[in-house]
């Protein structure tokens, strides 16, 4: 009896630390998430109420009106939502593909082939990423006004793809890397030539990868305001760019229901993008964690 007791106390104990090792860890996750979603909360709750209790603090969706998404998408108002939402879609998406296309063969190269200095263009790839967005903002706006691109799309899709890629170029390297060379060998032995054993073999094991990649690309290129801010016009403003000068029902007055309305028009494709590849996401993420 004793010698029994004597073996089950440590595997007791064991399953009690387990247990509330586990019991910490999803109350910490509970917690980050109502953290993190009480803002898109209140902005959904915030359109749906009606303008003259706008400044109501009851957590729960009272006097629940339509009216703010009409505002938001009247032009009558000098609002043009549904032409800002078809903009920052073309400008995310070119931007994006773009970005994929340069971005997957640079990675393949810094990551499968041997050549002097590649550190060192990895490096530079790095440092472009941090460099800091506002810096450039005069030189190319005087720059794109020289030679006549200002509020066109090229003005905006051009700098977005140099905050991209180096993003894109870091993610898909970190996978390329984990990849193994004997893939590729064998169907080089059976036949293939580099870019025949690239596109058959390596571009569908990456695919994953490349699909979340692009969904971070899309994401951050969707999200981009301050460069659009200064280098768009009206014909070519996007939705980030919109809300900041939107115009409400009532002059002199600020449209917080309205701005919160499209808040929320602007961040429901997002999420039904996420929800729709969720899968694709997580298998992109994981890819290369196990050889």
């Amino acid at each position: 009896m004793t010698a029994v007791s004597f073996d089950t106390a440590p595997k007791t104990a064991a399953r009690r630390r387990e247990r509330w090792a586990n019991g910490r860890t999803y109350i910490s996750a509970i917690l980050i998430f109502i953290w993190c979603l009480i803002p898109f909360y209140w902005m959904i709750v915030t359109a749906f109420r009606d303008v003259g209790y706008t400044f109501d603090s009851t957590p729960f969706f009272t006097h629940v009106t339509w009216d703010n998404f009409t505002t938001v998408f009247s032009e009558n108002l000098g609002n043009h939502f549904g032409r800002n939402l078809l903009n920052s879609l073309f400008v995310a998406g070119v931007t994006t593909v773009i970005a994929l296309l340069f971005g997957v063969f640079a990675a393949y190269a810094l990551s499968r082939l041997e050549f002097r200095f590649k550190f060192l263009v990895l490096g530079f790839v790095l440092g472009a990423s941090m460099f800091p967005g506002v810096a450039l903002v005069t030189p190319l706006f005087q720059l794109f006004t020289n030679i006549g691109w200002y509020g066109t799309y090229q003005a905006l899709i051009i700098p977005n793809i140099s905050f991209v890629l180096p993003l894109t170029v870091y993610t898909l390297t970190s996978f390329f890397r984990e990849m193994p060379w004997e893939l590729e060998e064998s169907a080089r032995i059976d036949g293939c030539t580099q870019g025949q054993a690239f596109r058959k073999v390596i571009m569908p094991l990456a695919a994953p990868a490349v699909f979340t990649t692009a969904i971070l690309a899309f994401i951050a290129s969707w999200n981009e305001f301050l460069i659009a801010s200064q280098l768009s016009n009206d014909q070519t403003k996007t939705v980030t760019v919109a809300i900041a000068y939107f115009a409400g029902a009532q002059a002199h007055q600020e449209p917080y229901t309205a701005v919160m309305a499209a808040g929320t028009v602007v961040t429901i494709p997002l999420v039904i993008l996420v929800l729709i590849f969720q899968r694709k996401i997580v298998a992109g993420l994981t890819a290369g964690a196990v050889k």
